[in-house]
C-alpha cells in the first residue's frame, strides 16, 4: 500500500502570518494536532504541532505580565515557532517507509509533498492504524495462521505457489524476519477455508504452523 492510498486529503495546512491563537483553533476545529506551514503557492515552509502553540516561550520574565503576556504570545505569528527543517514523505512511498520515518524520528505525522514541494496531504499515525486494519481485514471473520520457517533460497515463492494453490480465499500474508533466529515469521489470514486442510499442508512442506485460530 501506498501513501496515496491513505494519506488524509485535501490537507489543512497556515501560512507563515497566521497567529498561534488562529493556528490552534483551527487544529481543534478539524480534530489535528500538527499543521504544515506553506507559502502562497502551497509549498511547504514550515510546520507546526499543538505542543509548539502550547508550549511557545514566553518573554523574559517581569517585562509583561497576566493578560498581557497572553495576548502577546496568542497573536504571535506561527512563523515565530514552527519547525522549519521538516521531514516529509511523498504520495508514491510505501506505508511501512512513511511509517519508519515517524518511528526513527519520533513524530506523529509527516506532510505528504510532490516534486515541486506542494503539500498534497498528511499522513498519521491514525492513517498508519487504519491502512494495518486494511491489510489484515481485521474486523472480519477469518482464519489465521501462524508460521515460523527457516531460511533457505527459494523459501518465500515455494511458500506461496503453496498457498495459493489450495484455491482458497487467501485475503492477507504479512512477514517478517528474526536475525538471530535466522527465521521467518509469517501471518497468513484466510476466509472460508478449512483449517485442518491447510495446516497440514503446509506441516507437510517442512512449515512448522505455530499457531491456528479463528476469530
Amino acid at each position: 500500500m501506498l501513501v496515496r492510498d491513505c494519506m488524509t486529503t485535501p490537507p489543512v495546512t497556515i501560512q507563515p502570518h497566521v497567529s498561534l491563537r488562529e493556528a490552534l483553533e483551527r487544529m481543534h476545529e478539524h480534530r489535528f494536532r500538527r499543521l504544515p506551514v506553506v507559502d502562497d503557492q502551497d509549498r511547504l515552509v514550515g510546520i507546526v504541532s499543538e505542543r509548539d502553540l502550547l508550549y511557545a516561550s514566553p518573554p523574559p520574565a517581569g517585562l509583561l505580565d497576566g493578560v498581557e503576556l497572553e495576548e502577546l504570545l496568542s497573536e504571535l505569528p506561527v512563523a515565530e515557532i514552527m519547525t522549519r527543517d521538516v521531514i516529509t514523505t511523498t504520495p508514491a512511498t510505501f506505508v511501512e517507509e512513511a511509517a519508519r520515518l515517524m518511528a526513527d524520528n519520533k513524530i506523529g505525522g509527516l506532510p505528504v509533498v510532490d516534486e515541486n514541494n506542494r503539500v498534497l496531504g498528511v499522513i498519521t499515525e491514525t492513517d498508519l492504524f487504519k491502512a494495518f486494519i486494511e491489510i489484515y481485514r481485521a474486523g472480519h471473520a477469518g482464519l489465521y495462521l501462524s508460521l515460523r520457517l527457516r531460511q533457505r533460497p527459494g523459501l518465500m515463492a515455494d511458500l506461496s505457489k503453496a498457498i495459493l494453490g489450495l484455491g482458497d480465499d487467501i485475503v492477507a500474508i504479512t512477514s517478517s524476519y528474526d536475525d538471530q533466529a535466522g527465521e521467518y515469521r509469517l501471518v497468513v489470514k484466510g476466509q472460508d477455508i478449512d483449517k485442518d486442510r491447510v495446516v497440514h499442508l503446509l506441516e507437510s512442506l517442512g512449515n512448522h504452523v505455530t499457531e491456528a485460530y479463528e476469530l
